[in-house]
């Protein structure tokens, strides 16, 4: 009579006559780390490029080159050492990423870098170079699609008798968004949202010299500003 196996035989049986450690040749993790560290290098020139925040850093985009191979690194791990590989999933469960990201496309390159290690590390190579091709120019045409009008912040200030004259100026120059108003005395001073079509900006000359206006002060917009 044979005897009845429970789950705790059948996953030692299974370990048993598993190869617990695959062996990564030397060729293989050169090749690995290589071909991850070009297609760091990839994003990297294709985020220096593409950047439209205010302050483009330079230690934020090498860190985009070193998350791809390091994720490289831990993917082979994984890989190649079963029982490994889940003491290093529950050793990285417990990390926290706490540095905050003001722009939203700064989280696509760092899941672009991350996803590249991990094609990488396991041995897909077709489908990181490829995805890496596509999402590249993806990139590069989008950022090219920019808008004829380009938005700026117009601070201005100026007396209260010449409100009505200096927003009739404000309407010639083009679409605009009242984003807040201060008063003071009879000093108000307005900040407005302008569109400018092709980045043309002779026209603070003229407001500079409208009557009452004391100062008045454009600043290039990305959408971050807070009222």
């Amino acid at each position: 009579m044979e005897q009845q196996l429970g789950f705790k035989d059948i996953v030692k049986e299974t370990f048993a006559n598993m190869e617990i450690a695959s062996a990564l040749s030397f060729s293989d993790i050169i090749i690995t780390l290589s071909s991850t560290f070009v297609m760091g290098m990839f994003i990297f020139l294709v985020y220096k490029k593409t950047f439209q925040g205010v302050l483009y850093t330079q230690s934020y985009n090498v860190s985009l080159v070193m998350v791809a191979l390091v994720t490289s690194l831990i993917i082979m791990t994984i890989s190649s050492n079963f029982v490994l590989s889940l003491g290093m999933v529950g050793a990285l469960s417990i990390v926290r990423f706490r540095t905050a990201i003001k722009d939203s496309m700064d989280i696509v390159f760092m899941f672009w870098a991350i996803a590249i290690g991990i094609a990488n590390g396991a041995a897909f190579y077709k489908l990181s170079i490829t995805g890496t091709l596509f999402i590249g120019i993806i990139m590069l045409v989008l950022t090219s699609m920019k808008s004829r009008s380009a938005p700026y912040l117009l601070i201005i200030n100026y007396d209260e008798p010449s409100h009505i004259e200096v927003l009739d100026f404000i309407r010639n120059v083009g679409k605009y968004n009242l984003k807040s108003k201060s008063v003071v005395r009879n000093n108000i001073e307005l900040t407005i949202e302008v569109r400018i079509k092709h980045d043309d900006v002779s026209f603070m000359n003229e407001l500079s010299k409208l009557n009452g206006v004391t100062d008045a002060v454009l600043v290039s917009y990305n959408g971050d500003y807070v009222s």
